[in-house]
């Protein structure tokens, strides 16, 4: 899974500011020979200062301008269009329910292309070594956390979760040191979510973020960011593709969790499945 720094910026570009939408810019419409530029070079090409170049090249998580070009050059051609269809008036049905599920698709693709093996694995490490562990998410991703705990009830681990707010917040002041918590929210700039956040942080409890935005606040608190991916398009929120990218990021850890702890796992699961099964008629 090698990082996909168009995809990345494509689904972040309004967080950018005037200057660094013009270097993105012309980084997706030329990328090719962004990532064979020298510094110089891309600053000639897009009108854009090394200084800011530089920074920027910090600001989206490389270390260094070369790490930057790397990445650039490593990107495939095909994923610089065609990211999101554009849903217009004139679309008819079945128009718009290809580029909805394109969308989809693509969002998925763009979130698997900047996980790595080393987030997944240190991200399921912190879960499988808490005493317990929290799921939390306001509005839309309230529902991504309470479908990680649906999911996550069915392991060995010790999981909590619940729709309410004013619950949630009660619940992560009770979580410390020898627990974790997974905090969902697309922007990361909600503030109740980030007093969430604060809050487990002030506890020691080792923060796992799932959001949209490297940048944000709720990046910075975390301990871990695993990022959902989707760009904006005309009548339909990002918000909807990168909901389904951060309930595939959580079906991923429960499915590395459950590999880890394969045997407990099962058993719990078939203890589940016999509980259930004796609510169902005959």
């Amino acid at each position: 899974m090698s990082r996909n720094i168009i995809a990345q910026l494509r689904a972040q570009k309004k967080q950018f500011n005037t200057t660094e939408n013009k270097l993105i810019d012309y980084v997706i419409r030329e990328t090719n020979l962004a990532g064979e530029s020298t510094i110089q070079e891309l600053s000639l090409g897009s009108g854009v200062s090394t200084a800011t170049i530089s920074r920027f090249a910090k600001k989206v998580g490389f270390d260094s301008f070369r790490d930057f070009s790397v990445a650039l050059a490593s990107t495939p051609v095909s994923t610089t269009s065609d990211f999101f269809g554009e849903i217009t008036d004139e679309d008819d049905t079945a128009a718009i329910g290809q580029k909805v599920f394109a969308g989809a698709t693509n969002a998925l693709n763009a979130t698997i292309n900047n996980l790595t093996p080393a987030l997944l694995d240190d991200a399921s490490h912190y879960l499988i070594q808490a005493k317990r562990v929290g799921f939390f998410g306001i509005g839309g991703s309230s529902i991504v956390a309470f479908n990680a705990y649906h999911k996550f009830l069915r392991t060995p681990l010790d999981v909590i979760a619940h729709p309410d707010y004013d619950i949630q917040l009660m619940q992560a002041v009770k979580l410390d040191a020898d627990d974790a918590a997974v905090v969902i929210s697309h922007s990361g700039r909600n503030k109740d979510t980030l007093l969430i956040a604060q809050k487990l942080k002030e506890n020691g409890v080792k923060v796992i973020a799932i959001t949209s935005f490297a940048d944000s606040p709720l990046s910075k608190i975390a301990d871990l960011v695993l990022l959902s991916l989707a760009e904006e398009i005309n009548f339909r929120s990002e918000s909807m593709s990168s909901l389904i990218a951060q309930i595939t990021i959580i079906d991923t850890l429960f499915t590395i969790v459950g590999s880890q702890l394969s045997k407990n796992t099962q058993n719990v699961v078939d203890t589940m499945r016999n509980v259930i099964e004796e609510t169902r008629s005959h």
